[in-house]
């Protein structure tokens, strides 16, 4: 099988997301290196399964490591990893990524790129938003439930918008090549708010009133509020200098409701008693708003709800 690039990506973090992804570019005849914890011993043994609209499939063989000294070195290293885990990249990063690599950072929220920029230095950082709707059912066994499109752009220490590189466009086609559509992002820091668009109301929401997607957007008042936390979504981008048309609020909903009845990560992460990525999706936007001088009440609200859910999830943890 062609393999346009000839790249080597190193997956860190093979659950819902990262594991999805990298199974999709290894089963297109990409070398694919992942770093597994709790499932490491059933992957190495088994491989990963894949459910999914496009066709199942397995992997009987993928490239499993307990650690990152034992990973070779990547041309592009995917952070796959929840928010709340970027404490350990100084211990991750530096082993796997090749002195020309690159690190590909999949993660939500806004200015999350920062924490990669400052282990491998900026100029070597792209980011990506993932639309995706895909679960971890089991030890190495991924269910993809609908879309999959990836929003990618580079990275800039300014948060000014760089362009679309030539480097982008190359992981790009290894990404499509995976049969995953890639969005080319010329301004990344607005690719991150359009995104937080659905992030903020729909998986704090989802925590906050305990329901699916599809049981928000039945709901009158669960839909107002939802469209309510989009404008002001709308207003945090304009403080930063990005504006974002209108119409994408009633693009956001139609494709919410388009899409199978989907239980969020952060109500998945909420549920199974883990940490919440508050901080990157709810405090980052906030403090960066607040900066330009303009606050948002309802997203403010949210996030200190979630505060109070978080910790009391994490309480309640440490006492069982």
């Amino acid at each position: 099988m062609n393999t346009a690039s000839g790249l080597t990506y190193a997956i860190l973090g093979t659950g819902a997301l990262g594991g999805y992804y990298g199974a999709c570019l290894q089963k297109a005849g990409l070398e694919v290196h992942y770093l597994l914890r709790s499932d490491y011993a059933h992957v190495k043994q088994h491989g990963l399964i894949v459910e999914t609209p496009d066709g199942d499939f397995r992997l009987p063989q993928v490239n499993a490591y307990q650690s990152v000294q034992d990973m070779p070195r990547c041309d592009v290293v995917v952070v796959a990893l929840k928010t709340t885990q970027n404490h350990l990249l100084p211990d991750l990063l530096p082993p796997v990524v090749k002195d020309e690599g690159v690190v590909l950072v999949l993660q939500n929220g806004l200015g999350v790129e920062a924490a990669a920029a400052a282990i491998a230095g900026a100029e070597r950082i792209l980011g990506g938003l993932c639309f995706l709707c895909s679960n971890k059912v089991g030890p190495g066994h991924i269910r993809h439930l609908d879309y999959k499109k990836i929003a990618m752009g580079e990275y800039s220490a300014t948060g000014a918008a760089v362009g679309i590189t030539e480097r982008l466009r190359r992981i790009a086609a290894d990404f499509e090549q995976a049969g995953i559509p890639i969005e080319l992002a010329a301004d990344l820091v607005l690719a991150r708010w359009k995104k937080l668009m659905w992030n903020i109301p729909f998986n704090g929401l989802s925590v906050v009133l305990n329901a699916t997607t599809q049981e928000m957007m039945a709901n009158p008042d669960s839909l107002a509020l939802a469209e309510a936390l989009m404008r002001e979504v709308m207003q945090g981008a304009a403080a930063q200098g990005r504006a974002i048309a209108p119409e994408f609020v009633q693009t956001m909903l139609v494709h919410t409701a388009e899409m199978q009845p989907y239980r969020t990560s952060m109500k998945i992460d909420y549920d199974e008693q883990r940490p919440l990525e508050v901080e990157a999706m709810y405090g980052s936007p906030l403090r960066a708003a607040q900066a330009a001088g303009v606050q948002l009440p309802q997203i403010q609200t949210l996030y200190q709800q979630l505060r109070f859910l978080d910790a009391q999830n994490r309480s309640s943890q440490r006492q069982d």
